[in-house]
């Protein structure tokens, strides 16, 4: 098993959408990136803190690969927009490769550079790429907070539309829900 530390906007939208994929086993929201020791939501949502929002997937490379799960990543949210992702506006919503090994760090410029060739997104993709620094899970109370709610307005406004999107894009790399 892997690790891959994804920030992508609120990390609930992320964290649903790797959840569905095969080869993920577990998907845990958390901040990763900023100065401050054991932050809290709270204090996240400030700015101040230097954190992001991010998503520690848990991954098996034999059945989903690094640069795949970085392939769902730049689908599902939008990498050209600086700190923000929609509404959601500040550095903790900021796209961010978080890479655990130079390896990683390697297959992100790699996936990145196949986005920009092809003009997915139409401007220049602003996500950082840095070494992995701790990760600090958020509170219980984002856990699973997409398959908890689905009927919240935020869910169904901001969610769905990203799950949708990748259900379509990658129906075939989708665990098996039958």
């Amino acid at each position: 098993m892997e690790t891959a530390i994804l920030g992508g906007g609120c990390f609930w939208c992320t964290e649903a959408a790797f959840s569905e994929l095969q080869g993920v086993s577990a998907v845990q929201s958390g901040y990763a990136g900023g100065h401050a020791e054991n932050p809290t939501y709270r204090q996240i949502c400030t700015g101040t803190t230097g954190h992001a929002e991010v998503v520690e997937v848990t991954f098996d490379p034999a059945v989903i690969s690094y640069e795949d799960l970085l392939r769902v990543f730049f689908t599902i949210h939008d990498p050209t927009t600086l700190n923000r992702q929609g509404a959601d506006v500040g550095t903790q919503y900021r796209s961010v490769i978080f890479c655990t090994t130079p390896a990683q760090e390697a297959q992100a410029r790699t996936v990145i550079a196949e986005f920009e060739r092809a003009g997915v997104w139409g401007h220049p993709i602003v996500t950082e790429v840095l070494p992995a620094p701790i990760f600090w899970r958020a509170e219980p109370e984002h856990d699973q907070y997409f398959a908890r709610n689905p009927l919240a307005g935020y869910c169904q406004a901001v969610i769905n539309p990203k799950i949708a999107k990748l259900r379509k894009v990658f129906a075939e790399r989708l665990k098996n829900t039958a």
